[in-house]
């Protein structure tokens, strides 16, 4: 099939940037899957804010700006905007929504006419998202999807030292970053000031509390401190749907802690791979018994080793072409 993705995002990537630090969700999806189609032998194109156009891996890479003469595709995915399928032909159209809309929003943003016109599939999340997603906005049909993690994190060896008095958070900090920190500051550096937290870069300084800026490298980086920590602690936060930051932890076998707001409830099997708590003194005690009782963490550890491996974008591209083409 000949299949193109329309991205319009801002930051310019190509797949020589999968392991840079520039690239968020939204990106890391169109990476992995234009990857995996196109070692199903499928032609594939995407057309994004890239500077000139290249061909990688049998990948092409254009600028969307310079999309001419309506080109058409056997399937053409949007990445959350259903505007750009003005711009090619295709026989089926699906749009990845990376956000919780409501109407009001949909119209404004300019998407209801394009959403008509297309009629294009909704690849969804997480349940969280399908609740929240108004079903006048996902009519034409609409999909629950996982997504898995780079290569590069299945491929890490889960043998590194550990350090025993260190967290973790890496998710971007506008998602609940500073409610951590209220936890951490309040409940648990007060009864243990030995515990260090390693956080997404922040301007403000919180060291006085343990609280360290990790150096935003590459995703090699990102890997080493995740596997010298302990565990990883992430709120969640109402515009997650669905937390790749908490997937690469689960990856990498490090038990996490949650509120479980937005879609993390999901993410973390409560007992199995981490906890989710009901209130910031239960995420703070659950903190404690993870830092605490060894048996309690190599259970959850454990658990998590026997995970590993089990989301490749191998299998997720063809279960994403499995519900792109089943009938609704």
């Amino acid at each position: 099939m000949k299949i193109c993705f329309l991205d319009n995002v801002k930051v310019p990537y190509t797949s020589r940037d999968i392991y840079s630090n520039k690239i968020r969700g939204a990106e890391n999806v169109v990476l992995n899957l234009s990857k995996e189609l196109s070692k199903l032998n499928h032609e594939v194109t995407v057309y994004n804010n890239c500077i000139g156009n290249t061909k990688i891996d049998n990948i092409n890479w254009h600028n969307i700006k310079n999309i001419n003469d309506n080109p058409h595709y056997d399937l053409a995915i949007s990445n959350n905007d259903i505007k750009l399928f003005d711009k090619i032909n295709a026989i089926k159209k699906v749009a990845i929504s990376h956000s919780i809309q409501p109407i009001e929003k949909f119209v404004r943003k300019g998407q209801l006419f394009a959403y008509i016109k297309h009629k294009p599939k909704i690849a969804l999340l997480s349940e969280y998202h399908k609740i929240n997603r108004n079903y006048l906005l996902r009519m034409f049909g609409s999909f629950k999807i996982s997504w898995g993690v780079d290569q590069i994190f299945l491929d890490a060896s889960t043998n590194n030292n550990i350090n025993n008095k260190q967290a973790i958070f890496t998710s971007y900090t506008d998602r609940n970053l500073n409610l951590l920190i209220e936890i951490w500051k309040e409940k648990i550096f007060t009864k243990d000031n030995n515990l260090k937290l390693l956080i997404t870069p922040l301007d403000n300084d919180y060291s006085q509390f343990n609280i360290i800026n990790r150096k935003f490298g590459d995703k090699s980086n990102l890997i080493t401190d995740i596997l010298s920590s302990r565990v990883f602690l992430i709120p969640g936060h109402k515009a997650e749907l669905y937390c790749i930051a908490a997937e690469e932890a689960r990856e990498l076998c490090v038990p996490i802690i949650t509120l479980g707001i937005g879609c993390l409830k999901e993410r973390v099997e409560h007992e199995k791979t981490g906890f989710v708590a009901k209130n910031k003194d239960e995420f703070a005690d659950y903190t404690f018994q993870l830092f605490n009782d060894e048996i309690l963490w190599n259970k959850i550890r454990n658990n998590l080793l026997l995970l590993r491996g089990s989301k490749k974008w191998k299998s997720i591209t063809n279960q994403f072409l499995k519900n792109i083409y089943e009938q609704n």
